[in-house]
């Protein structure tokens, strides 16, 4: 690369990117002829993406480029010679340079790409607001100027221009956007109608009866209270940020993550769904009994209430799909029938009759007041009952949040709509419940007969106001506030606008149902968190109606309208709503506790102990209202919660489950540090240098086998490219690489470095991966098989790496099996790519890593000369597939080894010198694992032929100290015997030819060639070392004999004196130590205690 910075040149230069002509300076414009010098073009205008900046006036006339009167210039804006302009639709216009195709702006005074802060910037993919704009990256901003920043794939003129996005933006606006609500008409409205229920007519009054007013208004707080607590949590939530469709749903799954969203939604929008059979039962028995009452039934009541239902839930399905804006009118006529109904009770109390005084109605009195105040249960209520049955009245606080999708703002109005609902209603059950009981006594007969008689001693209310209703002390009354439902019919000043407000409270309440479930269900089914339901995620018109939806959950309100036996499913959906409450609460507590930065709703007014309280207020509400609903609600839930877990639907929230568990591991991480190591506590944490992870999988399963839940593993990935990936391909494969350890479930983590070779990527794995306690202690590696057909240079950075491991205090296991390791080369390894990125049938995209093929085993990307094929690519290969080599399917083969079951056998422990105890630790490890719980472990030990019994006995009682089991323990007396005569030949062949052979030629010569080559061997250092040649020969002829039918060997490996032994020759003895043998382990701790026997 050349350091030289290229030109910029005026006039039609072909070699430059751009041709700039700089304007002079001055109030007026000049004219191209007038053009002083050309003078370079600002570097940071090199580049192709949108940006939007401030612009300074006072360039001039619009007219000196033809520009429209919004665009504002300045004079000493550097211009194109060619130059266009381009509105984004924000009010803004781009300058475009039809050289390049690039958006530059002037900013603070100075010619640059470097954007101003945006909202336009921040706006996510999918968000409905006008198209996704993005601000320069940062390699556009910082890389070299001949290198291309264009990170997205693209050439020029391949996305639409800012006009033709402007364009296209104002004809979607004309042609009419979607219908929204504001906060009134969207919740205050619906909320009120959802919380005035049937239960304002026909069961308050008996409440009353039973609690008295006191206790009455004590109730009426207390549901005011969950609910005004679960409205300030879902505000909170509401106001953190854009909130799209699916109301309860949304905001739980974007705060407490997918698991309790998806068990939540699902169940949220089926209590829906059977709710509108509820209401519209409830409407269709009060049209029954008015038909009864004229003896107008057309079969019987049971039968008529299906009729009726089914007629009822056919005519709001057809509101439901004629689209939101006709549900929105039906809902405000509905309204201001309810609100009708409300005031002729009110305006009735206080217009008493004399012919409904028989009936218990006498207007305002202090006397009924008083009598009333206190409580009378009657039938084995209590007060608990009473409120179980108020408080499902106190419920459709997310009416309006169930349809947020289809609101102007809805971080503004779910606040001020649902409080401010919650505060209606609550004042109005309130001053229905006082008014109530200041004027109707709890029984009267309805007989005009009934009026006090002189022998007659009653103290009661009615008493004093002239009626002796005593009689119904013994039953029987049909009048009064316990006794008749319908008494604020009598109150009233227009009866039939009571029942009137009936079928308005049941009917809107059936509306808002039917409207809520399908769009709850609809954006459960987007976020595809269940399989199979994604049909149901498909909306149509202008506002996305999901008659999909509508449909289904009329067929299931359909289903329990026919069955018209609601007792039993009542409590359960009470329960399920209670559930959401609960779970919106906890959502609040549970992201103030993970203290994310991105939790800052800009609703103030909320505490998270005050939530946690509601969470906990709703549950015991749950088992107040009906005990075996709430553990059949709780049961639902978490069968829901488990399945969805084990799912792990690939969606990435942002939710506070996950900030809690970063501040949680980042506190533990701190605790561990402020601690020393013991030995007790001692774990294998591996830095395994295995490539991509779907290289060298046999690699990765063994070292899994004994780090599971037990110690941390890291793959360590060394990448030798000559030119770095941009961002966006460097965090694709990392995500390819996760995904690979998901699908396989291998827990660990992914850590790729760049370098320039191996052992300079190893050293900085070696020194920089870990935090804290939870940092490597042991570096594992692959045996480096064929490496006498590579370049030298690579053992030379093998052998190194060995090194730097030993001088940083690591252990380390290098793994042979005797068909190699890394698979990559082999076709049809495509299992780092996504189920989307996956071809189809009729033809394949094969992930391929390539490396030098007499070098494929190597532990990481090769050296530098090979670094132009170091990073996997995907080859597009036909159907038909050339079949493989026996070689490779053989390597297939036992690279999928570790992950079977091992079955019955032994694990070969040769710890023939002490190192702290890691070789003896490891395979007691593996042996607690299923897949190698019926191996056996063998511990073989160098001893003297004399000695062999005693020191049998010294390691038995060593491994029972160590509480470690073994089935046997062999000791080789014969391992200084002197090895075979045809392996010494062998080992001769094998070093020939990396001898330095210094003998043969002149001192100087030599010295400069051992400079050149330092992995040679010298005939000094052979005879040095001719007794630890020998012993490794004469090991593997001992291994071949005891443990040629070992399921895993595990022997402890030679070290080499840095300095002193050839690279050359260390290699050659981990070979000839290890050839031809089961897969083998040679592992070398750290030499201190990883073992001990004290408590």
């Amino acid at each position: 690369m050349s350091d030289r910075k290229p030109s910029l040149r005026a006039g039609g230069s072909a070699q430059s990117r751009f041709q700039v002509d700089v304007v002079t300076e001055g109030s007026s414009s000049s004219s191209p002829s007038a053009a002083p010098a050309p003078a370079p073009a600002p570097e940071e205008s090199k580049g192709r993406f949108k940006v939007v900046g401030f612009m300074d006036p006072g360039l001039g006339p619009a007219g000196d480029i033809g520009a429209p009167p919004d665009v504002f210039h300045e004079p000493d804006t550097a211009k194109s010679d060619s130059v266009s302009l381009h509105s984004t639709g924000t009010g803004q216009t781009h300058i475009s340079d039809s050289h390049s195709n690039t958006y530059y702006m002037r900013t603070f005074g100075h010619n640059t790409i470097d954007a101003v802060p945006n909202i336009e910037f921040y706006r996510q993919t999918a968000a409905p607001f006008g198209e996704k704009m993005t601000r320069p990256s940062l390699s556009e901003l910082h890389d070299e100027l001949d290198k291309e920043p264009f990170e997205d794939g693209l050439v020029n003129g391949e996305e639409p221009s800012a006009a033709e996005e402007a364009a296209a933006l104002m004809a979607k606006e004309a042609k009419g956007g979607a219908v929204k609500f504001g906060w009134m008409k969207g919740v205050l409205v619906r909320c009120m109608l959802n919380i005035w229920g049937v239960m304002l007519f026909i069961r308050m009054s008996w409440i009353v009866g039973q609690a008295g007013i006191g206790l009455t208004i004590a109730i009426i707080l207390m549901a005011t209270l969950v609910t005004t607590i679960t409205g300030l949590s879902t505000s909170a939530i509401a106001t953190n940020g854009f909130v799209r469709g699916g109301g309860a749903y949304y905001l739980i799954s974007r705060s407490l993550g997918p698991e309790f969203g998806g068990s939540i939604g699902l169940i949220f929008a089926f209590a829906n769904a059977v709710a509108v059979a509820m209401y519209v039962v409830g409407f269709a028995e009060t049209v029954v009994e008015m038909l009864s009452d004229v003896d107008a039934l057309m079969t019987d009541e049971l039968n008529d209430i299906r009729i009726v239902g089914t007629l009822t839930v056919i005519l709001l399905l057809g509101i439901s799909v004629a689209g939101m804006e006709w549900e929105a009118k039906a809902q405000i006529v509905l309204l201001v029938i309810l609100l009708a109904a409300i005031a002729n009770y009110f305006l009735g109390t206080f217009i008493p009759v004399d012919n409904k005084e028989p009936k218990g109605f006498f207007g305002y009195h202090t006397a009924i007041l008083f009598e009333n105040f206190g409580p009378d249960f009657r039938e084995e209520e209590t007060f608990f009952s009473v409120f179980a049955i108020f408080f499902p009245a106190a419920t459709g606080i997310l009416a309006g949040a169930n349809i947020s999708g289809d609101l102007a703002d809805p971080q503004s109005a779910i606040p001020k709509g649902t409080l401010l609902a919650i505060l209606i209603t609550g004042l109005t059950y309130v001053a229905v419940a006082v008014s109530a009981g200041s004027c109707i006594v709890r029984d009267a007969t309805g007989d005009h007969n009934d009026t006090v008689s002189d022998t007659v001693n009653c103290t009661d209310a009615a008493c004093t106001l002239g009626y002796d209703f005593s009689i119904c002390k013994e039953g029987g009354c049909q009048f009064g506030l316990m006794n008749d439902f319908q008494v604020m019919s009598l109150v009233s000043y227009f009866g039939p606008l009571i029942t009137a407000g009936i079928f308005s409270a049941t009917l809107s309440s059936a509306l808002a149902s039917l409207v809520s479930a399908p769009k709850v269900f609809q954006a459960l089914c987007k976020d595809n968190i269940y399989p199979g339901l994604g049909i149901f995620a498909k909306g149509y018109g202008k506002n996305n109606e999901p008659l999909r939806g509508y449909v289904l959950t009329f067929c299931i309100g359909l289903a329990f309208i026919l069955i018209a036996e609601l007792n039993i499913i009542a409590p359960i959906i009470s329960n399920f709503f209670l559930a959401s409450y609960a779970l919106i609460n906890f959502s609040v507590f549970h992201a103030s506790l993970a203290n994310s930065p991105g939790w800052r709703p800009s609703f103030k007014y909320y505490n998270m102990w005050v939530s946690l309280a509601g969470a906990v207020l709703c549950c015991v509400v749950m088992f107040v209202i009906n005990w075996w609903a709430a553990l059949v609600t709780l049961l639902i839930i978490l069968a829901l919660y488990i399945y969805v877990g084990y799912k792990k639907p690939d969606v990435n929230w942002g939710s506070s489950t996950q900030a809690l568990i970063y501040n949680q591991a980042l506190t533990h991480c701190l605790n561990l540090s402020s601690v020393e190591d013991h030995v007790k506590n001692f774990r294998p944490q591996s830095l395994v240098l295995a490539g991509y992870p779907n290289s060298r999988p046999a690699l990765l399963q063994l070292v899994h086998s004994f780090t599971k839940n037990v110690s941390l593993m890291v793959c360590g990935h060394v990448r030798t490219v000559s030119r770095r990936p941009n961002v966006k391909d460097l965090s694709q494969d990392y995500v390819r690489c996760r995904r690979w350890l998901i699908k396989k479930r291998i827990k660990a983590f992914y850590s790729p470095v760049f370098a320039d070779n191996l052992r300079q990527g190893a050293q900085l794995l070696l020194q920089a991966v870990g935090l804290g306690r939870l940092k490597p202690n042991t570096l594992v590696m692959g045996f480096k098989t064929n490496w006498s057909d590579g370049n030298m240079r690579d053992v030379e950075n093998y052998i190194n790496t060995i090194h730097d491991a030993f001088d940083l205090q690591f252990g380390v296991v290098i793994l042979r099996l005797m068909d190699g390791l890394d698979i990559s080369h082999i076709p049809g390894q495509d299992e780092l790519l996504s189920p989307s990125e996956k071809p189809q049938k009729e033809s394949k995209d094969v992930l391929i890593s390539i490396s030098p093929p007499k070098d494929s085993d190597s532990d990481s990307c090769p050296s530098k000369t090979h670094s132009n094929q170091s990073s996997p690519f995907i080859i597009r290969a036909t159907e038909t597939k050339s079949p493989l080599s026996l070689t490779d399917q053989r390597l297939l083969e036992s690279s999928q080894m570790f992950k079977k079951k091992q079955g019955k056998g032994t694990i070969d422990v040769w710890w023939l010198f002490d190192d702290g105890g890691l070789t003896l630790l490891i395979p007691y490890l593996l042996t607690n694992r299923s897949k190698w719980g019926d191996c056996r472990i063998r511990v073989f030990i160098g001893g003297k032929i004399n000695r062999i019994d005693h020191d049998r006995r010294a390691m038995a009682t060593l491994l029972s100290r160590f509480r470690i089991d073994f089935s046997d323990i062999n000791v080789l007396g014969d391992i200084n015997v002197k090895p075979k005569k045809h392996n010494k030949l062998s080992f001769k062949e094998l070093i020939e030819p990396y001898r330095l052979k210094e003998d043969d030629m002149e001192q100087e010569a030599a010295e400069r060639l051992k400079a050149q080559e330092p992995w040679r061997i010298t005939d000094n250092e052979l005879e040095l070392y001719k007794a630890k040649t020998n012993r490794q020969i004469r090991l593997n002829e001992l291994l071949k004999e005891h443990s040629s039918s070992a399921k895993l060997i595990v022997v402890s490996m030679p070290l080499a004196r840095k300095g002193t032994v050839s690279s050359a020759l260390y290699m050659c003895w981990l070979e000839t130590l290890s050839k031809d043998l089961p897969p083998l382990l040679l592992v070398r701790g750290n030499h201190q205690s990883v073992l001990t026997f004290y408590s």
